[in-house]
Parts: C-alpha cells; structure tokens; sequence
C-alpha cells in the first residue's frame, strides 16, 4: 500500500471511531464531546486535502454504475459531515465559544441531528464500498468466504435490530428534534450495538456493490 493510501486509510479509520465516540454524548459530557468534534475537523479537513485529485476527477472519464454508486455514497458524506462541522460549531460552549455566533441554535440542532445520523450510516456504507474495492476475485474463492458470510449475515440482522432500536429512521428524517439518551447503560453495549449497525452498513454496501459490478458492468473507480 503506498504511503498516501495509507495517509487516507488512517484518517477513515479515525474519523470513524471519533464519529462512534460523538453518537456517545451522554457518556462523556459537552467538554470531551465538544473536543472530540474538534479533533473530527481537523482530520475531516485532512482528509479533503488528501483526496484534491478526487475532486479533479469528478467530470473526467465514464461514469459507470459501480462509480455513479462510489460517488454518491462519499458527497452525501461530504455533506452530512458539513452539516455536523458546522452546527457543532454554532452550538459549542467551550472549544468555539470564542466566535461571535449568536442565534441560529434552532437550526444547528437540527442539522447536528442529522449530520449526526445520516453520517454515521454513510460512513459506514463507505467502509462497505472500501471492503468491496480491496476484495480481489482470487479472495472471494477462499474457502471460508461462506463462513464469513454467515458470520456477517448474523451480525447485520442484530444490526437491523439495532437500527429499529434505536430509532435511526426517526431521527434521519427529523420526526423528533430530541434526541432520547441513555445515560444508564453500559459504554460496550452502546458501543457493540453501534459496531453491529455500522456491520449491517459494511454488509450492505458491500453485497450491494457486487451486485452493481455484476448487474451493470461497473469497474473498480477510485472513491475517497
């Protein structure tokens, strides 16, 4: 792996955990959440500069299934990212409590909502389309694919539990502008739940890739 692919992978991973790490709220309180999001920024900002040819790219070559499916995935991801950058901001009382923002507080919970939600989930379709792009033809051979399959077929269906549970669908669609916290339960059951929904996202992106190659003669294009 090269060392600019390397540079992006770590700063995925990271934003990822941070964003696992930030749908926790109740278990660190406003000053680590608010200085979570900060550290989100920053690798959020580092990641765009690393993905600049990306951007070049956009209106260059054919667009086939396969990419018209990348490149939604990641701009809608862009943008619930924006949408989270920026209502953190608005909303913080300690790291950004220097700017001189007032008003707009109705709104900017809104959209931390749902860059929170829909972030989450895109994210995690993102590590879906990554998994599908680094699984060569002679891996899917190997002759535990089908256990990894059942085993991965099991953890997306507690993630379908997990995402009913937790009413993603209310909250991505902003049916509810409160959020309910828990702040009794234990941090590795939030945190085993959440793995098993963003489990379900990876499954689903993945399978639903490979069928997209198939089905529509799409070729591997290079996503963010």
């Amino acid at each position: 792996m090269k060392t600019k692919a390397k540079i992006k992978w770590t700063l995925d991973v990271l934003m990822t955990i941070a964003l696992l790490f930030l749908m926790g709220y109740q278990f660190w309180g406003q000053a680590a959440y608010e200085w979570i999001g900060a550290g989100m920024f920053v690798l959020f900002i580092a990641h765009q500069v690393c993905n600049l040819n990306w951007y070049k790219n956009l209106f260059r070559g054919r667009y086939t299934p396969m990419r018209i499916l990348q490149y939604m995935i990641n701009i809608l991801t862009i943008v619930a990212m924006l949408a989270l950058m920026y209502s953190g901001i608005t909303m913080s009382r300690h790291v950004f409590a220097f700017l001189p923002i007032q008003g707009g507080m109705a709104l900017a919970r809104r959209l931390h909502i749902l860059g929170s939600y829909w972030g989450y989930v895109l994210m995690s379709l993102h590590w879906g389309m990554v998994l599908n792009a680094a699984v060569k033809g002679n891996m899917r051979q190997h002759k535990f694919q089908a256990v990894g399959f059942i085993i991965s077929l099991f953890i997306a269906a507690y993630g379908v539990y997990v995402f009913i549970k937790r009413n993603f669908l209310t909250y991505m669609f902003l049916r509810s502008e409160f959020v309910f916290l828990d702040y009794e339960e234990p941090k590795l059951k939030f945190i085993g739940d959440y793995l098993a929904l963003m489990g379900l996202c990876i499954f689903i992106a993945h399978y639903g890739a490979g069928l997209v190659k198939k089905t529509g003669s799409g070729r591997k294009e290079d996503g963010q």
